[in-house]
């Protein structure tokens, strides 16, 4: 193991896949999920953007929205914080909603870079394609995209579309907004670099302003979860019954989510966790198991990569605990043999 790599290798007993258990089940799971991760101190908050450097590191919120609107919670899930990237994925599917599959797929890709989600390098490899919309330049890319004549109307509708993800009327947080402006160098680089490919369809910055906007909006880790259950349901939020986006469309997020939701460190998540998620640099991390509910974390400090310690640490029991994961199986019921 490297010394950076956290180990989830041995969090919580596995249960068999299948429905998610009964509220008293997820509540104890929830608890002890808490618990558990409460005792890690290992990461890092990031301190690159100035503003997220005054985060609590001790802050920890666990929430778990299933798909029925039941809200299971320990710690702070009400502390506000900003949701960064983890904006990617469902701005990703508000473009996927107004534009398309193909398209979208065209434009931004689905391909994970294997490198970190600002590299330049990544870029120039793929001869100025975004390679996924996980990654900075995906994102800027999507962001370009989104519908809208104007920077206004663009980020208009971006606010109304996470809004309706988290089920109540989302803000922006001025503070990290005009911090991150005043720090945003190297998105403004990407945005350049891309539409020196061809690939920006609308002003560089213009979009990074808008991207920036995005990154900046207020939420908290039951917002996190709710938007995540809206996501395992076909894209009914189970809160106020919305239909937000298509099933379709969940189901392209998921995928692209699944290869590249965590950075680099994606198919790790992948293999011990087995589920769909997105971590943001404020400390945010959500989750999706497909069919059954949305899990919402917060803990500021990181890991080498930028994924939140405590929320991995949670999440991977609740995977196990909860029999969650999309890859888990058990053998059939015994098949009496016919001989002929």
């Amino acid at each position: 193991m490297r010394d950076d790599e956290l180990d989830i290798t041995d969090i919580g007993q596995r249960a068999h896949p299948g429905p998610v258990p009964g509220d008293a089940l997820i509540d104890t799971a929830v608890h002890d999920a808490y618990r558990r991760a409460l005792t890690h101190r290992e990461g890092v908050v990031a301190d690159y953007i100035p503003i997220l450097g005054a985060a609590d590191p001790e802050a920890f919120g666990l929430c778990v929205a299933d798909v029925d609107g039941g809200l299971h919670e320990a710690g702070q899930t009400r502390t506000a914080f900003s949701i960064q990237s983890i904006s990617k994925a469902f701005v990703y599917a508000l473009l996927c909603e107004g534009v398309g599959h193909h398209e979208v797929r065209e434009l931004v890709g689905v391909d994970n870079t294997g490198l970190a989600f600002n590299s330049v390098v990544a870029i120039e490899q793929a001869g100025g394609h975004p390679r996924n919309p996980m990654v900075n330049a995906g994102a800027l890319a999507t962001t370009a995209l989104i519908p809208g004549a104007t920077a206004e109307r663009k980020w208009q509708f971006i606010l109304d579309g996470l809004s309706r993800f988290a089920g109540r009327e989302l803000e922006i947080d001025d503070e990290v907004y005009r911090s991150e402006s005043e720090t945003n160098h190297r998105n403004r680089a990407i945005a350049q670099l891309l539409h020196s490919y061809g690939r920006m369809r609308f002003d560089p910055a213009e979009t990074v302003d808008v991207y920036t906007r995005q990154c900046s909006v207020r939420v908290d880790a039951r917002n996190l979860a709710v938007m995540g259950a809206t996501l395992a349901d076909g894209g009914v939020n189970p809160v106020t019954r919305d239909q937000v986006v298509s099933a379709d469309v969940c189901r392209d997020t998921l995928a692209v989510l699944a290869a590249s939701g965590l950075y680099e460190r994606s198919g790790e998540w992948l293999f011990e966790i087995g589920l769909p998620g997105k971590s943001g640099v404020a400390g945010g991390l959500v989750t999706i198991a497909p069919g059954k509910a949305g899990i919402g974390t917060y803990a500021p400090p990181l890991d080498a990569a930028g994924n939140s310690v405590r929320g991995q640490i949670a999440t991977a029991n609740l995977s196990r605990t909860l029999g969650l994961n999309v890859f888990a199986s058990s053998p059939a019921p015994h098949r009496q043999e016919h001989h002929g």
